[in-house]
């Protein structure tokens, strides 16, 4: 019961989302829409194969194939002449679309057939807990679903459905965004070329701490981090110009507003830098050291070790 409560308790914030984007005629039909889409998105990829194999990383790929179908059902459901909407969209469909491909890559090379560390750590954190196993996977990945069905779908959601000019607030978010995909990308980038050159010469003990993870752990994270925060603030405008009840309009601009909190959450101690880490300073001789020197998350200068 203790279980089920601490799931639901954890789920409120995607399902009041969820309730108050279906109350509000501009938001209904979008919102319903990507509802189902998610919902067969996530059984058919993620829990189906998750209760035959017992592995929950399936969500890998189904998450990023879900911020594409919101972004294709942004583009539908934005009216002519909405730019916000259109951006926003597009958005979507890059960051979604980078995600997705290579989740697609990773599928076929057969990184799904173990569980992912990041996974793997979450049976740790379920025993300390005193939960059960199975419930618990089926309920994390169905979670994830739900964060795409509400709260990640706010900002398409809110501008693709609402008219707000084009002003500052777009323009920063959008270059906020742009910021956030480049650190992305260099630091995927800079971590391959670093892995192929130690798997050409033998040495896999190594880690990477040049180029951008001289100045952060997990520098990929930051601009994942980035890219989420400039959609937020590219969307505010459309929430304040919202044709809804005062107290509907609070509601989904405080959860727009949760959306950077909840995705460093995540990118730090959910599944991103803290269940890396603990299995990479095992593997890896030196990194407690680089832990040391050097910033988990934000961007930093390098530290004396003490």
């Amino acid at each position: 019961m203790k279980q089920f409560r601490d799931h639901l308790t954890d789920a409120l914030p995607y399902l009041a989302t969820l309730v108050v984007l279906c109350a509000f005629e501009p938001f209904r039909a979008f919102a319903l829409t990507n509802a189902a889409v998610q919902a067969t998105l996530f059984v058919a990829v993620a829990l189906i194969p998750a209760s035959k194999t017992d592995r929950m990383s399936y969500v890998d790929l189904a998450w990023p194939i879900g911020l594409v179908a919101i972004g294709l059902q942004a583009m539908l459901f934005t009216a002519p002449g909405n730019l916000a909407g259109y951006l926003i969209a597009t958005l979507y469909l890059l960051a979604g679309g980078r995600l997705a491909a290579m989740a697609v890559i990773g599928w076929r090379k057969g990184w799904l057939n173990k569980e992912l560390p990041r996974y793997q750590y979450q049976r740790i954190r379920w025993q300390e807990r005193g939960w059960q196993q199975r419930p618990a996977m089926l309920y994390e990945v169905s979670s994830q679903g739900l964060a795409n069905m509400s709260l990640l779908a706010l900002p398409a959601i809110l501008t693709a459905t609402t008219s707000a000019a084009a002003g500052p607030l777009l323009a920063l978010g959008a270059l906020i965004w742009i910021i956030g995909i480049s650190i992305e990308v260099l630091a995927d980038t800079q971590k391959a070329q670093f892995m192929i050159r130690n798997a050409r010469s033998g040495n896999r003990s190594e880690y990477c701490a040049e180029g951008l993870w001289r100045f952060s752990r997990h520098p990929n994270y930051f601009g994942e981090w980035l890219v989420w925060t400039g959609l937020v603030v590219a969307s505010l405008p459309a929430a304040l110009a919202a044709s809804i009840p005062a107290v509907g309009a609070a509601l989904l601009t405080l959860g727009l507003l949760s959306v950077p909190v909840l995705m460093y959450r995540i990118l730090t101690h959910y599944s991103g830098a803290v269940p890396s880490e603990h299995y990479t300073v095992q593997a890896r001789p030196g990194y407690a050291d680089y832990q040391k020197t050097t910033n988990m998350f934000f961007p930093g200068p390098t530290k004396s070790a003490v």
